[in-house]
């Protein structure tokens, strides 16, 4: 920041003074990359990219590609099967140019029988073939040796029978975040890496190292701005620049970000000493890591973790700081890397899960075939998405990495939580003891071993929760409100069937047609405070109003309590009378924002809900700057528009030809979530039994209020609305959808806003496999002609799965209390 405050920097394209510091700069910054390779620009050259992907796309597509003819066979492209996407995408070029395309897999590469120099030799003329390998895997850290790019360049170790002369494309982006990179030893021909990974800063800014000897083959096409020395528009005349750079950077680099990456060397160099510290530190860090997680061990004596690698990190030569894994239960069951991923999030520890964009890899690691990878696409399991497992299988893992900012208390959280979370205080086991040359301790570092627990203590406390930013911790239990008090004019009173809560809850026991309502909650500003009401009008979206508005930040991101915990001490009350929403908080005065927008004054903006785009409207600067000042941010308040029409992705019906969809408010999935007082109650004696003298830290409220639900039933038996098909509420009828999967924010406790993992843990481990509580609802039919109800009391009739086509529910036994 300071060099851009003193300097200004202008395109590099132009001679004036400020051109030309850029100019100047960035020829520096390129000596200082080959410097930090150990080469030189009389042996490579730095072609800037937008990331280590296109440098790879370059190579592919200037690569001096020999089609086969009458004369031979043509060119060959041969890449490690353990190859990041971006490295096997470049075959699509080859295809387009009748290039072969040979995959080769690790072990082929090690086995590859060595020939002589002398024989290896191929005549001149002969094709010019390229391999791919990466120095580093992506996926399991295995290091590759560097040697093999000078053995397959002379012919000594063939990744294919194939005559011809061999280049070497070095996929470095992971390898040197973390390891030095001697370009004068190992010579690869190109050399593709990301800044990003090394320095964290700038994205979006790679390079691609081209042996000087090898440019002068790569072949281009298109020539962009400041990549031509001469050319005519009205005829085809084009001479490229001389340098190669030049002639490679279409337009104008990213030329600040090259600035910035001197600095980036600066304090790499000063803060860690140079690449061989770095390498040293995170290995010594991954090795510790690794050792502790094998020896982790369930009561039975199953291990806690699988664990992928090609080695036992017993050297930093063949192994990156990287552990690829899954969790597993006492059974030897994989625990889907999605649950993992979000009880790390309640940890603070950020994993990457997947196959990390190396598909070969995770095939050999996880034993996939190809067949299941199809499979598990038809199944609607993507890259990238939290489908873990798939009838039992596992799409992916987990990954953990460590950087020249890593310290040994970062591997002993990342151990504490799996211990806590796998183990429980009860099943205590010991972490490994670093002492001073020890495999696993870090060298030089007295302050970090002492603070090294020679045992895991039974019942230590797991890592700091977030602590509420308020001083004082306000109580802001919702109150129950009657929408008639609210609105008598529009709502009746319906009689003598309306129950109090208490008298619904009473309900014997085994009865399947004594399922009642004994709670019902809108949340009118998504991922506020619950507005409890006990009797309450029926929209086209759902429960009146449920939803309509949400919290954005300056970039109009729709924020939720996983980044904005505090969110649950808003407290939205609707005033259906007056029209208007009431709004209040510790320590602010209230607010209030009219239920409906003036159509005159209103400005469309855009906004994202579960990846809908949807249309909204700004509430105002005066509700903004009220949220403003509470969360000490700047924060809007947006309302779905009225005229938009938002459908959910699911559709329901038992006639396939005649399904159809719900519309939706600014819920994620569906239009009502209802959740069972009996699975509430197992949940709270899970709790209450894992803690010391069975404690109940979780009051039945408590608990209620984390699921978000909007209909809360007195069920006979935990879990048994997940083999509902249908149920009736009194003369309405809602299609069961499925399971609602769990997030993180069920650890959110809604009175106070602090977090508690202890409840998702609970149900990952009732569960098993998917964290799956209450199911989500829509309507198969409502007629808005007549105003609907929902009400506290009204006879909920469910329709089992199996029965479904073999029970009705009879006319005369619908309920009264929710008419329309």
């Amino acid at each position: 920041m300071k060099d851009l405050m003193e300097n200004v920097y202008g395109n590099p394209h132009s001679q004036n003074i400020s051109s030309k510091l850029t100019h100047d700069t960035v020829e520096q910054v390129r000596f200082r990359i080959l410097a930090h390779f150990r080469t030189s620009p009389e042996d490579y050259t730095v072609i800037f990219t937008s990331g280590s992907t296109a440098a790879l796309k370059l190579v592919a597509e200037a690569f001096p590609w020999v089609s086969p003819g009458p004369e031979g066979s043509g060119s060959c492209f041969c890449y490690l099967t353990d190859s990041h996407t971006s490295v096997v995408g470049m075959r699509k070029v080859t295809a387009a140019r009748d290039v072969t395309c040979i995959p080769v897999r690790p072990e082929d590469m090690w086995s590859a029988e060595r020939q002589d120099a002398a024989a290896a030799r191929d005549p001149a003329g002969q094709p010019p073939h390229l391999f791919c390998y990466p120095a580093q895997s992506n996926f399991s850290g295995t290091r590759y040796p560097l040697s093999w790019i000078g053995e397959v360049q002379s012919g000594r170790r063939r990744p294919a029978s194939r005559p011809g002369q061999w280049f070497v494309l070095l996929d470095a982006a992971a390898f040197v975040g973390t390891s030095p990179l001697d370009l004068s030893v190992h010579q690869a021909d190109f050399v593709p890496l990301s800044f990003y990974k090394i320095f964290g800063f700038p994205t979006g800014l790679g390079a691609l190292l081209v042996k000087n000897r090898s440019a002068a083959l790569l072949r281009k096409t298109y020539f962009g701005g400041g990549t031509a020395a001469a050319y005519l528009a009205g005829d085809d005349f084009y001479v490229p620049r001389e340098s190669v750079a030049e002639r490679f950077e279409d337009g104008t680099i990213s030329f600040l970000d090259v600035i910035a990456l001197k600095h980036g060397f600066d304090a790499l160099e000063r803060l860690t000493g140079g690449m061989e510290s770095i390498r040293q530190h995170t290995f010594t860090l991954a090795q510790y890591t690794y050792a502790a997680l094998s020896s982790l061990r369930y009561p039975n004596g199953a291990p806690v973790v699988q664990i992928y690698s090609d080695s036992e990190f017993s050297s930093p030569e063949v192994q990156g700081p990287v552990i690829s894994f899954n969790v597993l239960d006492d059974h030897g069951n994989i625990v889907g890397y999605s649950q993992v991923d979000k009880m790390a999030s309640l940890h603070n520890i950020h994993v990457r899960t997947g196959c990390f964009c190396n598909t070969g890899a995770c095939q050999r690691h996880l034993g996939i075939s190809d067949e299941m990878v199809k499979k598990h696409l038809q199944a609607g399991h993507v890259c990238g998405d939290d489908v873990d497992l798939i009838d039992g299988q596992t799409t992916g893992c987990v990954r953990i990495s460590f950087g020249y900012m890593s310290t040994l208390e970062d591997a002993q959280a990342f151990l504490r939580f799996i211990i806590a979370t796998r183990l429980h205080p009860s099943h205590g086991q010991p972490l490994p003891l670093a002492t001073p040359g020890e495999a696993g301790a870090p060298p030089g570092d007295s302050e970090a071993q002492n603070a090294v627990p020679a045992t895991w203590v039974r019942g230590s406390p797991s890592p700091q929760e977030d602590a509420s930013p308020h001083s004082g911790v306000w109580n802001n239990s919702p109150t129950a409100f009657n929408a008639e008090d609210l609105c008598p004019p529009l709502l009746e009173a319906t009689g003598p069937q309306q129950t109090t809560l208490e008298k619904a809850a009473d309900v014997p026991d085994g009865d399947l047609r004594s399922h009642v309502v004994t709670n019902l909650y809108l949340y009118p500003i998504k991922s506020c405070a619950a507005f409890e009401v006990t009797r309450w009008p029926l929209g086209s979206q759902g429960l009146l109003y449920d939803r309509s508005w949400m919290v954005v930040n300056h970039n109009g991101i729709c924020l939720s309590q996983k980044q904005e915990p505090r969110l649950c001490l808003i407290q939205p009350f609707i005033d259906l009378q007056r029209r208007i929403m009431v709004i209040k908080a510790q320590g602010m005065e209230p607010i209030e924002v009219p239920l409906e927008e003036n159509s005159e004054q209103v400005r469309i903006c855009q906004s994202k809900v579960c990846a809908d785009r949807v249309n909204t409207y700004d509430c105002g600067e005066k509700i903004s700057n009220w949220l403003s000042k509470f969360f000490g941010r700047p924060y809007h308040l947006i309302k779905q528009s009225s005229d938009f029409q938002r459908n959910a992705k699911k559709k329901y019906g038992k006639d396939q030809s005649a399904r159809t969809t719900a519309a939706l408010s600014l819920v994620n999935e569906a239009q009502y979530l209802l959740i069972n007082r009996s699975s509430i109650l197992e949940l709270q004696q899970q709790l209450s039994t894992s803690r010391e003298n069975g404690k109940e830290l979780f009051p039945m409220n408590n608990l209620i209020s984390r699921f978000r639900a909007n209909i809360i039933t007195n069920g006979t038996r935990a879990f048994e609305e997940e083999k509902w098909d249908e149920i009736s509420v009194g003369s309405l009828r809602f299609q069961v959808l499925g399971p609602c999967h769990r997030c993180q924010m069920i650890c959110i406790d809604q009175q106070t806003g602090q977090r508690n993992q202890d409840v998702f843990q609970k149900l990952s481990e009732r569960r098993e496999r998917k964290v799956e509580f209450g199911v989500y609802l829509m309507h198969t039919s409502l007629d808005l002609s007549s105003p609907c109800y929902l009400s506290v009391g009204s006879q909920v009739l469910p329709l089992l799965k199996e029965n479904i086509e073999h029970h009705d529910i009879p006319a005369t036994e619908k309920s009264q209390d929710a008419i329309s």
